[in-house]
């Protein structure tokens, strides 16, 4: 991986205009589509396979005329005087033919109706019910909503003085998130941060340009999705939060490798390809592991979760890609103005370090700083954990009171409409007004609809809960019936869900007595039935991530012990921001200060968001910080040196990133749409928690109770894993054998020290130089010639020592060599067909096997003729052959001129482990 990001990072770097223009390109096209097909961001929360989504769903069959979305209008007399008088009923009815011919409107409820009386039991209210059109379960149109508001106007104005008209209920109860000028007061932040951080303004507005970009790129490419499929809302908000933050960090770890590097004396281009290939290596995982948390939010199995995930993903994988090809782009187009003024002096002056030496520079203030930090953490590491594990397991205690729900109107702005109008139903007309249950069924088979009807509703008044059934009847063909019941208490009321529980218990008594299915519905039971589906998916979900977790640390830092540390430091950090939104949203903590207009539930689907957004997050600062801590540990040895030395190496970048994440999360609080709030808010806190107190405290003290143990890791277990080389020691290993072997620099095959072979008993070889015009001939005879020739082609693995054939090092690039060298059997009925066949492939390295008395001598003469003919060619690159076959054997097929090496294995102690160079 970090090889191919390093020749990723040089070629951007030396391709800079043209990698710009390719993402400029980009965004214009895909923002140009999404400007023509965007159908905007406004799907309904539904749940596929709820009793309330497929009660609704066949109500849009057999009655269409209530199954549509609903508008309320609440009209209040003057100075509590009674509604119910003629100058009242006649602007009323007057309203009520000018809303029915709004375009979408169904029908209107005249509140003064015998039938649909809706006046309040204080006499000082009604309350019009506005039934939109059933428009296959998308939002009302603009021009709807518009219509009825324009309508409300008018009758307010045509009412007596005093009296007021108020538009309310679903269709009006949520609100469209955009972005505000708050939002700009976190970029703001992140660009003094990043000034601090990196010193020169070209510097700063690189991450932030670049996330910028990325985000414009991603959140386009979302709007242009919508022409294939619906989104919801928040998803563009999410994305938005998310590819922003991400989009700053990753860009800033790069940038910042890069700053150090040119100090240190470095070319530039060097310079930008080593920081992509060691910075960027941590950020393909750190994405890696948000993309795969955002992803797996498809466990829960609810559509409009799935596509959020996946939407928010997507941001995220758009901002990784743009930190890995157009961050080097951009820094070889700023050159060497990314440095400090002072510090870009000091290069020309020749007082940078030379680039191979080890560092001796002053400490700055930031060292000393991390320096007493690190020192306070792991001074007495039992008290720094109790500490810890006290203070944050007393802050996650509030998480008990959490509530989910989705937002209502009881959410908006104290000035909505919606939200006056809610006020006033619940206080005129009772909570249970502000969510109503829909009850419905076939009663098809029933010769007497209204009687079963009134029959049902008899039976459902007297049911615990209901305060109130003002309709039951069925529809035009008396085929399916409905039932409105009020509740005697609001939507989030936990005696509403017990209410809902009620009635779908009856439901079998119903069936018995009457022959009647009704299932529960409508917009409260829907957001019941939302909220119940997305606690059950937590537990699934938490396994996933913590799982996830385990595996993918251990898998980094070759460790049982810091992937445990790291997954239950998750799990604080998580329980802390729910007690922070639960203080908040529920108790009221500093609700006035983060503009919180109600206090209640919160999003239904925040607790899966924030488990998996955090995870990517945290595993963003463990990767960041814990890798140089083990990158020291690894070239020093010394466990408890290590850990000072990776966090004041890395402390000041992953504070800065840190406090970038934590300033765009809290912009979106204040004016924050009702969803984004409480996600946001999880979001600040978890990440002040992970980075400040778990990664940046908690964690050098536990790994300092461990010392070596924690880099410690049982050998079955290092075998199954597959290695991710995040710090880069691959590229570090091949850049410190670019010129190798000294002695023969013209050397295809060169080892040293090379073991290879069984893990129990390995075999050792002699060093080893094949250059052109030269063939490698092994014993057939000899069971480690053949495992040789696979070590040497990529195909088995090097236990230990150098091996570096047709220019690549081994095991760093095996995949590679594997893609250029080819193995032919001669003896093989096709043999000499198939090397004609490998050698149109233009190989660097062949294996030539079945040299004994199974290849024919038309075989043996055939080889040699395609062989001498490939040598000859100067068309083809050149080829180096390994021949498994006698010294006489190979004279009959090697061309002309080739002279055979004859290396020596012999066998070796067996090695304790496996080695990984």
């Amino acid at each position: 991986m970090s090889s191919l990001l390093y020749s990723l990072g040089r070629r951007a770097f030396r391709a800079k205009f043209l990698v710009l223009g390719i993402w400029l390109a980009v965004l214009a096209a895909v923002g140009g589509g999404a400007l023509l097909f965007n159908q905007g961001a406004n799907a309904p929360i539904t749940i596929p396979g709820t009793e309330s989504q497929e009660a609704l769903d066949t109500l849009s069959r057999t009655f269409p005329e209530v199954s549509g979305s609903s508008a309320q209008v609440v009209v209040v007399s003057a100075d509590g005087s009674e509604i119910d008088v003629q100058r009242y009923r006649d602007a009323v009815a007057e309203a009520g033919d000018r809303l029915e011919a709004v375009p979408g409107v169904a029908a209107v409820m005249n509140p003064f109706d015998e039938i649909s009386r809706a006046v309040s039991p204080d006499g000082q209210a009604a309350l019009l019910t506005v039934q939109l059109e059933h428009n296959g379960g998308g939002e009302p149109s603009d021009e709807t909503l518009d219509g009825i508001v324009a309508e409300v106007d008018r009758l307010e104005a045509a009412l007596p003085e005093g009296a007021t008209a108020t538009e309310g209920g679903s269709v009006f109860s949520l609100e469209i998130p955009s972005v505000s000028p708050t939002e700009a007061v976190g970029v703001i932040v992140a660009f003094f941060v990043l000034i601090f951080t990196l010193g020169t303004l070209i510097a700063a507005g690189m991450p932030l340009l670049i996330a910028l970009l990325g985000v414009g790129t991603s959140i386009a490419g979302i709007f242009l999705y919508t022409a294939l499929g619906p989104i919801t809302s928040i998803t563009p908000m999410l994305a938005l939060m998310l590819g922003l933050a991400v989009g700053i960090d990753y860009t800033l770890f790069i940038v910042a490798r890069h700053q150090e590097q040119l100090r240190d004396g470095m070319d530039p281009e060097e310079s930008a390809a080593r920081a992509t290939a060691t910075s960027g290596s941590a950020v393909i995982f750190a994405g890696l592991t948000v993309i795969i948390a955002l992803a797996g939010l498809a466990v829960a199995g609810i559509p409009f979760l799935t596509a959020l995930g996946l939407a928010a993903a997507f941001a995220v994988f758009v901002a990784v890609l743009m930190a890995l090809t157009l961050t080097p782009a951009v820094l070889g187009m700023a050159g060497l103005r990314i440095l400090p003024k002072k510090q870009r002096l000091a290069r020309a002056a020749g007082a940078a370090r030379d680039p191979h030496a080890p560092a001796k520079r002053a400490r700055t203030a930031s060292d000393r700083f991390f320096g007493g930090w690190v020192t306070a953490a792991t001074k007495w590491p039992v008290v720094t954990i109790v500490i810890v594990l006290l203070g944050l397991g007393a802050a996650a205690i509030p998480a008990k009171d959490l509530r989910l729900a989705l937002p209502d109107a009881s959410s908006l702005s104290t000035e909505a409409p919606a939200r006056i109008a809610y006020e006033q139903i619940g206080e005129h007309f009772g909570p249970g007004h502000n969510g109503p249950l829909l009850l419905t069924g076939s009663i098809i088979t029933s010769t007497d609809p209204l009687g079963l009807m009134e029959d049902l509703a008899e039976e459902i008044r007297a049911v615990p809960g209901v305060a109130e059934v003002p309709l039951a009847t069925p529809n035009p063909s008396a085929d399916t019936g409905i039932i409105h019941v009020i509740p005697e208490t609001g939507p989030h009321d936990p005696e509403t869900t017990a209410l809902v529980d009620r009635l779908r218990d009856m439901q079998d008594t119903w069936d018995e007595q009457y022959g009647v299915t009704l299932s529960v519905t409508g917009f409260t039971a829907a957001g019941i039935d939302i909220s119940a589906l997305l606690g059950e998916a937590l537990l699934p979900f938490g396994i996933l991530v913590v799982g996830l977790s385990l595996v993918l640390l251990a898998m980094v830092f070759r460790s049982v012990w810091v992937p445990i540390k790291a997954t239950l430091g998750y799990l604080l950090s998580v329980l802390v921001a729910f007690g922070a939104v639960a203080l908040v949203f529920e108790h009221g903590w500093l609700a006035d200060e983060l503009n919180v207009a109600t206090l209640g539930p919160v999003l239904s689907f925040m607790p899966i968001i924030l488990m998996g957004v955090l995870f990517g997050l945290a595993m963003d600062y463990e990767v960041f910080l814990v890798a140089r801590i083990r990158e020291e540990y690894v070239h020093g040895g010394d466990a408890q040196r290590a850990i000072r030395t990776g966090f004041v190496g890395t402390g000041k970048v992953v504070t800065s990133a840190a406090i970038i994440m934590i300033a765009v999360f809290a912009a979106f609080i204040p004016a924050g749409d009702v969803s984004i709030k409480p996600i946001a808010l999880g979001l600040a806190v978890g990440v002040f928690v992970d980075a400040f107190i778990v990664r940046m405290t908690l964690v050098p003290a536990v790994l300092a109770l461990l010392g070596e143990r924690a880099w410690r890791m049982p050998a079955w277990l290092d075998r199954l894993l597959p290695s991710f080389d995040v710090e880069g020691e691959g590229l570090a290993r091949e850049l410190a054998h670019r010129d190798w072997p000294a002695d023969r620099p013209d050397a295809v095959i060169a080892t040293e020290s090379l073991r290879f072979g069984a893990l129990d008993a390995p075999q050792t070889l002699a060093d080893l130089r094949v250059g052109p015009g030269e063939a490698l001939v092994l014993d057939p005879a000899d069971p480690g010639s053949l495992r040789l020739a696979e070590t040497l082609t990529g195909r088995a693995p090097v236990r230990s020592g150098t091996a570096k054939v047709a220019g690549l090092l081994l095991p760093e690039r095996a995949s590679h060599l594997r893609r250029r060298s080819a193995v032919v059997d001669l003896a093989a009925p096709d043999g000499p067909r198939a090397l004609r066949e490998r050698l149109v492939e233009r190989p660097a390295l062949l294996v030539l096997s079945g040299l004994d008395a199974r290849a024919s001598t038309a075989a043996r003469a055939s080889a040699r003729s395609a062989l001498e003919g490939r040598a000859i060619s100067r068309d083809e690159a050149p080829l180096t052959l390994i021949v498994l076959g006698s010294a006489a054997d190979a004279a009959t097929v090697l061309p002309l001129g080739t002279q055979p090496v004859l290396p020596g294995a012999a066998p070796a102690p067996a090695l304790a482990k496996e080695v990984t160079p």
